[in-house]
């Protein structure tokens, strides 16, 4: 075991690429070694930056020598591919959420980096969040007693941000239900114990201009019988940041004042190639870069009920509302944002401990992406056959 930062290679230096660099760019447990990216500019501009070699293709990332691990941070669709290219390269993985958008495809992707015996992590994640995990701990220590109930909501303006054509499809993973569906999927497994029964959901599509799913709403039950609701809504409308003391997903103090901006920009645009456009200028090498957050990531307002009490999670903090005393635990301040991503990868790789957002996680999460979708088409609960605990100990139905 050696304490030398990972040799990271990245593919893909998009839009979660530019979301991760503050992290990359602060933590000492990662370096950034290579990349990979059709743009030439990007390549330039992480050559500038990071040094090492940047290269067009994931076939000459995977055959640097000294490249580690791959941060996979292409479009959902590519993931089976570039992340199959590095486990048969010999590199560990961390892909970006969703795992793949094929319940097939993550199959074969958690297998093949099984055989190949590397380590797979599905991140970044807001289940990685500092105030998840401390609920966690405080669940764990058994503050509220056994886990019954999880209520988790989000509204934001997801879906009138700029898209590029196929994140308005669902076949390709486009709308809320991959992309945003699976943080509040991954965040209640985390604090309910990993082992979904089954959802019963039901979704809306109500723009025929940006014609995929917008919001949803699932019942979730777990083995144990825990229940989890949750709700999201990407139609710019109701903004749910409000009941977070107007601190937005990433971590910064918003301005109500912007109320709206999102459809306002959507306006000024005049065709799909322009907001394609519009998209690219966030990527790196382009576009601005995301600051220093003022708090802890979210995804929304939570609140787990127990036997004996409920957690209330925010970017400051945890509540914890006792039978008869309330009290507050505050995280840590942000010293680098998602810090908890890159010692997950730290600890798997150096010291062969795996986060519970393994690929078979990630792959548990997928599968109820796709319930989502399902039980809103038929009208019908989906039972869950792939789920795992956070211990990453596999449902009957996954066990050869």
């Amino acid at each position: 075991m050696t304490s030398d930062p990972i040799r990271l290679g990245v593919v893909g230096l998009g839009r979660a690429f530019m979301l991760m660099l503050p992290t990359f760019r602060a933590d000492p447990r990662v370096a950034l070694v290579a990349a990979a990216a059709p743009r030439a500019a990007s390549r330039q501009a992480f050559e500038k930056e990071f040094g090492g070699r940047a290269y067009e293709t994931i076939d000459d990332l995977c055959a640097d020598t000294s490249v580690e691990a791959i941060y996979v941070a292409t479009p959902h669709q590519m993931h089976r591919d570039h992340v199959v290219a590095a486990a048969c390269a010999g590199k560990h993985i961390l892909v970006d959420k969703p795992l793949a958008i094929s319940l097939e495809d993550g199959a074969a992707m958690v297998k093949a980096c099984r055989d190949a015996g590397v380590h797979l992590i599905v991140g970044p994640s807001h289940s990685f969040d500092d105030p998840v995990v401390q609920a966690k701990r405080l669940i764990d220590e058994g503050a509220i007693g056994a886990v019954r109930m999880i209520n988790a909501w989000n509204f934001t303006d997801f879906l009138y941000r700029p898209r590029r054509l196929e994140e308005l499809d669902t076949t390709q993973g486009g709308g809320v239900v991959f992309s945003q569906g699976v943080h509040q999927i991954d965040i209640v497994r985390l604090l309910a114990g990993g082992r979904g029964r089954n959802v019963t959901a039901m979704t809306g599509q109500w723009d025929p201009q940006r014609p995929t799913e917008g919001a949803y709403a699932a019942l979730m039950s777990f083995e144990g019988g825990a229940f989890a609701a949750f709700t999201y809504s990407g139609y710019a409308h109701f903004d749910s940041d409000e009941w977070m003391e107007w601190t937005g997903e990433l971590g910064h103090l918003k301005d109500p004042a912007q109320y709206g901006g999102a459809r306002r920009t959507l306006a000024t645009i005049a065709s799909a190639k322009e907001e394609a456009a519009l998209k690219t200028a966030r990527t790196f090498g382009a576009g601005a870069e995301p600051s220093m957050p003022d708090h802890h990531e979210h995804f929304g307002p939570i609140i787990v009920s127990g036997d004996r009490g409920d957690l209330r999670l925010t970017p400051q903090g945890v509540h914890l509302y006792g039978d008869e005393v309330r009290t507050f635990h505050p995280a840590a301040p942000v010293d680098v944002p998602r810090s908890e991503v890159a010692k997950a990868l730290f600890d798997a790789v150096r010291c062969g401990r795996s986060p519970a957002q393994t690929g078979a996680w990630g792959l548990a999460s997928l599968e109820a992406c796709h319930a989502i979708l399902q039980s809103a088409e038929t009208g019908l609960p989906v039972i869950l056959r792939h789920q795992v605990s956070v211990t990453g100990e596999e449902g009957p139905d996954d066990r050869s």
